[in-house]
Order: structure tokens, then C-alpha cells, then sequence
């Protein structure tokens, strides 16, 4: 692999970065120097720098119907803004919410239909917010025990997220009544495959979770993707998961959590267990991480969703064939990592582009984002 390209702009340690999917080549950035930077792939240097907080951003993401417009969490607030609204040294957002009573994860996300955007804080709260009415919509509470690290809405679903926490638990929720609809507890002895010879012995925290866009739904199916802190990489087929939902008892049904039942898949599984779930295991035994893993996307290269990239505090990149990885019939586990990347440091984020090259931006400890061109 070529030398990575380095983007420079940020003038502390990189924590996020977005790749618009209309305009190949345009990447944002952010970092704990509470800017954004935007930058040009066909160009050397950054376009423009956003100033837009006194405090670090944690997380960025574009509305899904219209890329102009982009979303910035900073501390327990998220910011609005219209790119082609702003004036060199006016930073002034469109909107701003304060709700989150705790400061926001990396990540918050909206919605295929640019209806809602949810935010995920410390306090294990999620947000979601009605774009529209401007104003929230409902809290989703009373799920997580520690922080809610990621969250995801479920494009197939229109009417559920999905959150992942420092808690090790992985919860879909129904946003439309405010409760929780399934809670997986990835820390329990029989759900993790971490008691393997060589994985790290960190707990299950997720730190990211990834479901495919609608245009990756025919390719990948219904799965989800999460990045745990063992350095364990699960995709979990949801459907079979949600449809694992079996009423034991009226309360249950009441209250509609659902403890975890016994599954745990082999690497090289592939097969549902009792319940009829299906469960996938990265993990070191095939090449995966050696620690935390920090987080996840599909590829928006090529052909869209082949790879899974994954990003760790092992300071590895690793580029899965996805389609093996959903189809392990037809090839052997050595085969499912198509590429690794060394780093210097641990990642903080990473994400894909729809180009030929210069089609994976990683964001690690320092503040100089680096790009990759991978086939």
C-alpha cells in the first residue's frame, strides 16, 4: 500500500470525520479544537475551517436529503449548519439543540427520510429530535445503566434505533412509545466469544455500532455491525435477532424488554442457533483486533457495502470482504480479511468515500487526519 496522504487543517487530536456521498472527494472533520475542516480530495490543501466551538466536537453528520446541510455535537449541544449559508469568519448556525442533559458521543445520526436526528450522551440518554417541529420528540431512558456510546436508526425499521453503551448492552428501541423493544447483553459469559486464546480480556463495551444504508439493504441484508471493546467485531442478522423474541411473561411483554437467551457462534458459524439467530464473530482467531475496537463503517467504494472497515486501539485498520463474512460457505476464514493497515496510533474514527482512490479517511491520536486508497 502507497504512503498515506495527510490532510492537515486541525490544531488538536482528529475525533470524527464524515465523506458526503453526492460529491465524491468531499470529506469534514472535526477535532478538540472545536473546528470543522473541509477539504477537497482533487486539492492539496483544507477548503475552508469552520470555527464552531470553543469546546471538542465529538461527532459530525450530514441530513441525509441534503448534504449542504450538516449536524455538530459539541459538549451537551448540537449544532445546525447550512455550508452554503455561512460567510468566511460567521460560523452562526442554522439551529442549536440543548437538550442532552450529559455531553454527546461520537456520534449522532439522522434519519433516511431527514426527520429525526438522535444524540447519545454520557448519562445513557438518547435524544431524538423532531427536525422539522424542531423540538424533541421523545428520551429514550431507563435502557442504559453507563454511557450510551453509539446509536443508529434502522432504516428498514422507520419507527426504531438501535444503541450500544459502555454498559455492554445493545438495545432496539421503539422511539415512537420510548422503550426499549430487545436489550442483548454482549457481556455475559455465553454471548462473547472473548474467552478465546488470544483475545483481549477488555469487557464488551461497544463503542460503535453500523447498520447498512437502504441502497446496501439487497447486498448485506438486514444486519448490524458493532465494534466492541474486547476487539471483537459482531454482525448480528437483526431480523432473526428481533424475531429470537419469545413472550415469557406478561410483565416482559409489558414493559417490552427482553433479556438476552444463550447464543454464541463460533467464527466460522454462520448457522442460527436455537432461537433461529444468527451471529458472526471477527475476531482475533481470523486476524482481528488485538484491542479495543474503536469503530466501524461499510465501504461506499466500488461496489457499495463489499468491505466492512474496522479501526482499533491496536493501531490497525482491517478491511473485511463482507460478503464472505455473510457467506463463509464459500471460502475459508483466512480469507475474510482482505487488507490490514498499520498506524502509528490508536483510531479515534474512520470512514469511506465513493471514490476510486483516496476512498478511506482515519481519523487517530493526533491531529493530522491520514487517507488511504484501498481496491
Amino acid at each position: 500500500m502507497t504512503e498515506a496522504r495527510r490532510l492537515k487543517g486541525h490544531k488538536a487530536t482528529a475525533t470524527c470525520c464524515i465523506a458526503s456521498r453526492d460529491r465524491p472527494g468531499l470529506v469534514a472533520t472535526s477535532a478538540e479544537d472545536g473546528c470543522v475542516c473541509w477539504f477537497d480530495m482533487r486539492c492539496k490543501d483544507v477548503q475552508f475551517v469552520m470555527e464552531v466551538s470553543n469546546e471538542p466536537i465529538s461527532s459530525l453528520c450530514f441530513n441525509s436529503g441534503n448534504e449542504n446541510v450538516i449536524y455538530v455535537s459539541t459538549g451537551k449541544e448540537v449544532k445546525c449548519f447550512d455550508v452554503h449559508m455561512l460567510s468566511e469568519n460567521s460560523w452562526k448556525p442554522l439551529e442549536s439543540y440543548n437538550y442532552n442533559k450529559e455531553e454527546i458521543n461520537q456520534q449522532v445520526t439522522c434519519n433516511s427520510k431527514s426527520s429525526f436526528l438522535a444524540s447519545a450522551d454520557d448519562g445513557g440518554e438518547i435524544k431524538i429530535i423532531d427536525i422539522r417541529q424542531q423540538c424533541v420528540f421523545k428520551t429514550l431512558r431507563n435502557g442504559h445503566t453507563s454511557i450510551c456510546s453509539s446509536v443508529q436508526f434502522i432504516p428498514w425499521r422507520p419507527w426504531e434505533v438501535i444503541t450500544g453503551g459502555l454498559d455492554t448492552k445493545l438495545i432496539t428501541w421503539d422511539f415512537s412509545k420510548g422503550r426499549p423493544s430487545k436489550i442483548v447483553d454482549l457481556g455475559l459469559p455465553d454471548m462473547s466469544s472473548a474467552s478465546k486464546a488470544g483475545q483481549c480480556f477488555n469487557p464488551a463495551f461497544v463503542h460503535s455500532i453500523k447498520v447498512p444504508d437502504v441502497d446496501m439493504l439487497d447486498k448485506l441484508g438486514k444486519i448490524c455491525v458493532v465494534a466492541r471493546g474486547d476487539g471483537v467485531i459482531d454482525v448480528i442478522d437483526m431480523e432473526s435477532e428481533l424475531a429470537s423474541i419469545r413472550p415469557k411473561s406478561s410483565t416482559k411483554s409489558r414493559t417490552g424488554i427482553h433479556s438476552a437467551s444463550k447464543c454464541s457462534l463460533p467464527a466460522e458459524g454462520g448457522v442460527a442457533d436455537e432461537y433461529g439467530r444468527k451471529w458472526f464473530h471477527l475476531d482475533y482467531s481470523i486476524g482481528g483486533h488485538t484491542a479495543a475496537a474503536s469503530c466501524v463503517a461499510f465501504s461506499l467504494f466500488g461496489e457499495r457495502g463489499k468491505f466492512l472497515v474496522s479501526g482499533g486501539n491496536d493501531k490497525l485498520v482491517k478491511v473485511w470482504d463482507c460478503s464472505r463474512c455473510l457467506d463463509p460457505g464459500q471460502t475459508g476464514n483466512n480469507e475474510l480479511l482482505h487488507l490490514n493497515i498499520n498506524l502509528s496510533k490508536k483510531v479515534n474514527w474512520l470512514c469511506t468515500t465513493p471514490a476510486e482512490s483516496d476512498n478511506l479517511v482515519v481519523c487517530d491520536t493526533t491531529k493530522v487526519v491520514k487517507v488511504y486508497t484501498v481496491s
